[in-house]
C-alpha cells in the first residue's frame, strides 16, 4: 500500500507526522490536529479486504460509516476516544486520541532482558482494567468485539492506566440469535487467536473469543513467553506449557483462570468476562453453570506447590524411616 508522507494534510485539518504501525488492513499514523493547537491524535487508515468496485465498494463504505459511528459513541477511560471518521481519495479513516506510553509487548521484552518476571499483583491490575473494558464493550447495543487483543495493542500510560488501542477494520456480524455484533478488528494475531476465529468472517465468534485472547495475553504477561497458538494446540494436545512450569511464583488461582480462558472450545471457557474476572481474583473454587473450574492434568510442579505441606511431611517421614533403618542394630 502507498503510505502517507509526513506533512500530508487530511481533510484540511490533520497533519501527518509519522507512521506508527502498518499491517495488511491499513496503517496508523501520529498526526497533529491543526484546529486544536497542541492536540495529537492517532489516525487509522483502513483498507478494504480485496479490490471492491461499484455497489460492493459503496456497501463497504456505508458499513464503515455505520460501524465508525458506533465506535465514536464509545466512552470508557480505558479506550481511546474516536473523534472523527471520513473518506479521502478512496480510503477510510478513523481519528482517535493518541495514547502516550509503552505498549505491554515492550514492557514484556524489557522485563525478560532483565531476567525477571512481572509482579503478579501488577499483572492482575492490568488485566482487571482490561476486564472492565471488555465488559463495557460486550454490553453495548449492539455488542462490540475487539478480536485482536494482544500485548502490542495495549498501552500503559504514564499515569498507570491501561488503554486498549488499535481500532481497525470494522464489520457487522450476525450471531445465531440474529443480534447485530460490531467487530472492531478483522483477523487477530495467531498466538492470541482462538480456533473458532480461524474461519475469518465465516467463523462464529462472540465474547468468549475476546476472552481467549485476553487469557493468552495474560499468559504472555506472567510467563514472558507467547503461548502456543490454537492450531498447534489442536494438532498437538498438551503442547501448551502450564504457566507455573515457567513461572513457579505464579499462584494456582491465576494459572487456573488463564487456562480456563484459553480452553480450546468456547463452551469450556467462562461464559463472560465478568465470570473470568471472578475466577481470576477468586479465593475459593468458583462454581458456574458449567461446574467448578479446576485445572485438569496438573503437572508435577503444580501438584507440588498445591500440596507442598503434604509432600514435605511425606519426605520428612521417609527421611526419618531411612535414618532409623540405617542406625538400627544389624543394619
Amino acid at each position: 500500500m502507498d503510505l502517507l508522507s509526513p506533512g500530508t494534510i487530511l481533510r484540511e485539518r490533520y497533519k501527518i507526522l509519522e507512521l506508527i504501525g502498518q499491517g495488511g488492513m491499513g496503517a496508523v499514523y501520529r498526526a497533529e490536529d491543526l484546529r486544536l493547537t497542541g492536540r495529537m491524535c492517532a489516525i487509522k487508515e483502513v483498507l478494504p479486504l480485496g479490490a471492491l468496485y461499484g455497489e460492493e465498494l459503496q456497501s463497504y463504505r456505508d458499513q464503515f460509516f455505520q460501524e465508525a459511528s458506533i465506535l465514536a459513541r464509545l466512552d470508557h477511560p480505558n479506550l481511546p476516544k474516536v473523534s472523527d471518521y471520513f473518506s479521502d481519495e478512496g480510503r477510510e479513516y478513523l481519528v482517535m486520541d493518541f495514547v502516550e506510553g509503552q505498549d505491554l509487548r515492550e514492557i514484556i521484552n524489557e522485563t525478560r532482558r532483565k531476567g525477571e518476571f512481572l509482579p503478579e499483583e501488577q499483572v492482575l491490575n492490568w488485566i482487571g482494567q482490561l476486564c472492565d473494558t471488555l465488559s463495557y464493550l460486550h454490553t453495548r447495543t449492539p455488542p462490540v468485539l475487539h478480536r485482536d487483543i494482544k500485548p502490542s495493542n495495549i498501552k500503559l500510560t504514564p499515569s498507570g492506566h491501561i488503554k486498549l488501542v488499535d481500532f481497525g477494520l470494522v464489520k457487522l456480524l450476525t450471531t445465531d440469535d440474529s443480534r447485530t455484533v460490531t467487530v472492531v478488528q478483522g483477523r487477530g494475531t495467531v498466538q492470541y487467536t482462538p480456533l473458532e476465529q480461524y474461519g475469518g468472517d465465516t467463523g462464529h465468534t462472540d465474547a468468549r473469543s475476546d476472552l481467549y485472547a485476553l487469557g493468552a495475553t495474560c499468559y504472555h504477561l506472567v510467563t514472558l513467553q507467547p503461548p502456543v497458538d490454537a492450531r498447534q494446540r489442536f494438532l498437538r494436545p498438551g503442547s501448551l506449557p502450564f504457566p507455573r512450569t515457567i513461572n513457579p511464583n505464579l499462584s494456582p488461582t491465576v494459572e487456573r483462570a488463564i487456562l480456563a480462558a484459553m480452553a480450546m472450545h468456547p463452551d469450556d471457557r467462562p461464559p463472560s468476562v465478568e465470570d473470568f474476572k471472578e475466577l481470576l481474583f477468586a479465593t475459593h473454587d468458583v462454581v458456574t453453570p458449567g461446574g467448578v473450574y479446576v485445572t485438569n492434568e496438573l503437572p508435577w510442579i503444580d501438584a507440588f506447590w498445591s500440596h507442598k505441606i503434604l509432600f514435605l511431611t511425606a519426605a520428612a517421614l521417609l527421611f526419618i524411616a531411612l535414618a532409623i533403618s540405617l542406625t538400627a542394630p544389624g543394619a
